[in-house]
Formats: C-alpha cells, structure tokens, sequence
C-alpha cells in the first residue's frame, strides 16, 4: 500500500489547502453555533449581537489564519511568497471587515442602555446620532488604514507611493475641486454630527414632507415620511436651508383643531364639551385643553380647539378624534351651529309674463 509520501507533491498540496478550507468552514460553523446557542440560552445581550453582526467576518479570519499556517506545507517554494502575500492581503481585508461588524456591536450595545424608545429620549437620541456618526468614521479610518497596509506589502507600490508625495499638493488640489460638493457634504456631516441640528428619530418638515429621521450618515439623510416613502437628502440641506424640528427640545406639542361654525355656535357649551372629550382620551397629557374664537367672517366664525399631547404622533390622533367627536356632537345638539348659506329677498318680484305661441 502507497505512503502518502510516495504521492505526487501536487496531490499533497490539493489534499492539503482542501483539508484547510474545509477545517475553516467547520470552524466557522462551530462558532457561530455556540455563539446562537449561548446567546439564546443564557439571554446575553453582548453574545447576541456578536452572532448577529460580528460571527461570520470572525470565522472567515479564523479559516484564513488555518489556511495560512497550511500554506507552507502544501505550497512549493517559488510559489509560496506570492501565496503567502496574497494570504496576507486577504487577511487584511478581513479583519477591517471583522473590525467595522465589532464597532456597529459596540454602537449597538451602548444604544440599547440608552433608552431610545422612552417617549421622553432626547439625550438618547443625541448620543445615537454622535456614535452613529462616530462609528462611521472609524469605518472610514480602517478601511484606509488596511489600505494603507496592503500597499506596504507590495515593493513596488511602496516605491511608487515615494513619487506620489512628491505630487500630492497638485493632486490634492485638483482632487479637491473635482469633489467640492462631496467635502462640503462631509464636511456637513461632521457639523451636524456635533451640533445637531437634527437627531435620530428626530420629527422634522422638509420639502413639505412629515416624517422622522430614519438614517444620518456623512453624506445625507434618510427621512422616513408617514405614508412610508423615504426622501434623500443631503446632508449639507439642513444647514444650508431652514427646516421645521418638532422635536427639537422636547418631543411635547400643541394640535389644534379649527372649525369653521355659524354664529350661533353655543361656545361655552362647545368649550365644556371638548374638556369632557380630552379627559378620558389616552393620547391627552392633562396639560393644555382650550377653546377659543379666533376668526370671523361675513359667514362664520372660526373656533380652535387647541390640546397637548406627548408627541406629535399622539397629537394627530388626538386632533382627528376630537375632530370626529365635536362635529357629531354639534350634528346631534347644535345643528344650526354647523355652517349655513342665507340669502334675504327684499321687494316683490315682477309679474310673470306669459310666453308667446310659437
């Protein structure tokens, strides 16, 4: 029976860098199994999130590094530098992967001792937005940062990266004006990152549209808007052109309720009315309930019912009910309350005048 020395080098080495490859797949499965299997067991929120995000990039780098100690055995000699180089450059590649998944578990894990989705989440909301930010751009750094490292693995690059600098300014310069508006929007980003303007889950009127921000990253935002749609923004648009933030120190607002009556609306009536309305509604926070006057018209008058709420999803609701409950109330009570055309005829009309035969 044949030695597995006395085989062919090249069925060695296939068997070999197989052998490996399959190891790393095992592997790889083996973690993310015990990583799913803790994580459900003994409920860590920490282990959770890195079987969500970080378990696959982790058991790539681990096959990587088995195929890397495998290479010197199954590699011939001329071809094993170049093999190794192109390893390493794998490698490289990631763990920056592996890297930018730990930092978005990182973000992940602060935000949840945040709060975010407590009604009152202001200072949730602003350290979301730095840290969201603030995990791009470490993003953008390690990816840089292994680019930098696998062009100082080729000689050749590392000699023409000693000519490059000597024409940096230039190339700079003309790098600069040909992405003016991607800096500016960079740029941007960096400013609204740390004055804020704008945060997370922020409600905000932009181009006329009501929504929440969704996204912020460098260079736009996402604002989700209330029919589901999503409008795309630049982000440099909120320094550069006034926008409507309701929820910019507090998420508490004021709706209001206009309706538009005949001049015999009984007002007390209606004002006792709409406190009885407000007091059992659950989206009402008990703080402001007022009915007033504030139009008239040759035809009517104009009365607002203005309430609070927690915010300004509960405010919509609440204006909408108290909307539906006033009319039917006046419908029912008070119809000559609802509006009316009049018209007064004054004189006598003229005789008719027969029609003529034909």
């Amino acid at each position: 029976m044949p030695t597995l020395d006395a085989l062919p080098f090249w069925v060695q080495s296939l068997g070999l860098l197989s052998g490996a490859l399959v190891g790393g797949y095992l592997l790889r499965t083996l973690i993310q199994g015990l990583l799913r299997w803790r994580a459900s067991r003994e409920q860590i929120p920490l282990l959770r999130a890195v079987n969500e995000r970080a378990a696959g990039p982790l058991g790539w780098v681990l096959s990587i590094a088995l195929l890397q100690l495998v290479l010197p055995l199954a590699v011939a000699e001329g071809w094993l530098p170049r093999s190794q180089q192109a390893a390493w450059v794998l490698q490289v590649i990631l763990l920056a992967w592996l890297i930018t998944r730990l930092l978005r578990v990182g973000e992940d894990m602060i935000v949840s001792r945040l709060g975010v989705e407590k009604s009152d989440n202001l200072r949730a909301r602003r350290m979301q937005t730095q840290l969201r930010v603030i995990r791009q751009i470490a993003g953008i750094a390690v990816a840089l940062l292994a680019l930098v490292i696998i062009l100082m693995s080729f000689e050749r690059l590392r000699e023409l990266g000693t000519g490059l600098l000597a024409s940096a300014g230039l190339a700079g310069l003309v790098i600069g004006l040909a992405a003016q508006r991607t800096l500016s929007n960079l740029i941007a980003g960096f400013l609204v990152a740390f004055t804020q303007p704008i945060r997370m889950d922020d409600v905000v009127i932009v181009e006329g549209e009501w929504g929440r921000i969704e996204e912020i990253t460098l260079t736009y935002v996402v604002v989700a808007i209330w029919d589901r749609r999503r409008l795309i923004v630049p982000i440099s648009h909120f320094l550069d052109r006034p926008f409507q933030n309701w929820t910019r120190t507090e998420a508490k607002i004021l709706g209001s309720v206009m309706l538009h009556l005949d001049y015999r609306v009984p007002v007390d009536a209606l004002r006792r009315e709409a406190e009885r309305l407000v007091q059992d509604h659950p989206d009402w926070d008990r703080e402001v309930c007022g009915v007033q006057v504030v139009e008239t018209t040759p035809r009517e008058v104009v009365v607002r019912v203005l309430v609070s709420a927690a915010d300004s999803g509960r405010a919509w609701n609440l204006r909408c009910d108290l909307r539906e409950a006033l009319i039917a109330w006046l419908a029912a009570h008070h119809p000559t309350a609802l509006p009316h055309s009049r018209a007064m005829l004054e004189g006598e009309l003229p005789p008719a005048r027969p029609v003529a035969a034909a």
